[in-house]
């Protein structure tokens, strides 16, 4: 294809003409674009935006002719159209560099006759597209450079794809262990589990619960959350459930398992800030009593005779603040008939009515004591009170909420 006259103001001086300039060719309108052409050869960069002229190509064209110039012009441009032979940079080491400096723009490489297979590679290293000088009009220029911005916008929406599903693959594994199953056999107490991450879109956070029954006759709880939230607080978080299943099922006595417990925190936390509060309780169903120890954890809830009220346990200090070892308290059951409440303070920490009060252990107990649960079935009682809850919020709970409902006989 011949080259077009270069068009002058004076003599000897170059004008570029601007790109859409002219009306003619055969594309329609589109989104306005930015293109940055490296091309230390004045005439080949004068082809190129008389060839641009020739159609309404809504392209704003800049041009440099170093990568070093490039550099500073490069920001904001949504492609790049680069000469491979530049005096900064040849071949593929100028394509490498404009791919590092130009990240989130597509780039179409021009080659020559005699160095066409230099286009193909430069599309494995990274180029969405390659141009042969003087096999090209207007129209083919203006497509091609559209379409690489569109095959770069696609794949990058490919890689977030892609980075989502990893996520959403990342933190089921978590969930798996931070929400297992039940490791119980008896049918004389039932186990109703419930968890919602804060806001219903966020990654999971450091709630966990577990429930091990180590004989026929006795049970072992706990519900804790940690700190923050995010995939290093729910792996910290799945460490320190299965850390506690062990020491449960090892035999290790009862006021050793959350010290370990603490141990195991305080090595595995990545900040020395990072902290854990935990509450568990032994059932011990042959003599109708639990044993309930608290490490800065709100305190079980107590269904029993039409009535509700908070455990009265110590409240304890936080795991991996200063160790001490909890006091237990024990709970005797008047009744066959009786349901504990445990839970993470994502349920509680909920606002009343957009004030500044918050829920807390009393809003909940009052919510547990309306007569207008009493028709909620115990397996769905958890979900209610969330419900609830994010009412009188106002909305979604900021926080996540976990929980574990254990059930005997009516429950109430």
């Amino acid at each position: 294809m011949a080259r077009p006259h270069r068009g002058t103001d004076a003599p000897g001086a170059a004008v570029l003409p601007r790109a859409g300039a002219g009306l003619s060719g055969g594309l329609p309108p589109g989104e306005r674009l930015r293109v940055l052409l490296v091309e230390d050869d004045e005439g080949d960069a004068f082809l190129v935006g008389e060839l641009l002229a020739e159609t309404n190509s809504m392209i704003d064209l800049l041009v440099a002719t170093s990568l070093s110039e490039a550099r500073q012009r490069v920001m904001g441009v949504d492609c790049v159209l680069l000469d491979l032979g530049l005096p900064d940079a040849q071949g593929l080491d100028g394509l490498r560099r404009v791919l590092e400096m130009a990240s989130g723009a597509a780039v179409c490489v021009l080659t020559g006759r005699s160095d066409e297979h230099l286009g193909i590679v430069a599309v494995a290293e990274g180029a969405q597209d390659y141009l042969v000088k003087g096999q090209v009009d207007g129209v083919l220029l203006t497509r091609a450079l559209r379409y690489a911005v569109e095959r770069k916008r696609a794949d990058v929406n490919a890689r977030r794809l892609r980075e989502v599903e990893l996520r959403q693959a990342e933190s089921a594994r978590l969930e798996r262990g931070l929400l297992p199953q039940p490791l119980m056999t008896t049918d004389e107490v039932s186990v109703h589990t419930f968890y919602r991450p804060g806001r219903h879109a966020a990654l999971i956070g450091g709630d966990f619960y577990d429930v091990v029954q180590t004989r026929p006759d006795r049970i072992d709880l706990i519900v804790g959350d940690v700190c923050g939230h995010g995939v290093d607080e729910a792996a910290l978080g799945v460490e320190l459930r299965v850390a506690w299943r062990a020491l449960v099922l090892a035999g290790v006595p009862d006021d050793e398992v959350l010290p370990a417990l603490e141990q195991v925190l305080m090595s595995e936390r990545r900040l020395q800030e990072i902290f854990a509060t935990v509450a568990t309780i032994r059932l011990d169903l042959g003599s109708a009593r639990a044993t309930v120890r608290l490490a800065g954890h709100p305190p079980p809830l107590l269904l029993s005779g039409g009535k509700v009220a908070p455990v009265p346990a110590k409240g304890g200090l936080l795991l991996g603040v200063r160790p001490r070892r909890p006091v237990a308290f024990d709970l005797e059951f008047d009744t066959d008939d009786w349901s504990l409440l445990m839970y993470t303070d994502g349920l509680i920490e909920g606002r009343v009515d957009g004030g500044d009060e918050r829920l807390d252990v009393p809003g909940l107990t009052d919510l547990l004591a309306d007569p207008a649960n009493r028709a909620v079935p115990l397996s769905e009682l958890p979900a209610w009170l969330v419900g609830r809850a994010e009412q009188i919020n106002g909305g979604p709970l900021a926080d996540d909420v976990a929980m574990l409902l254990v059930t005997r006989g009516g429950g109430r």
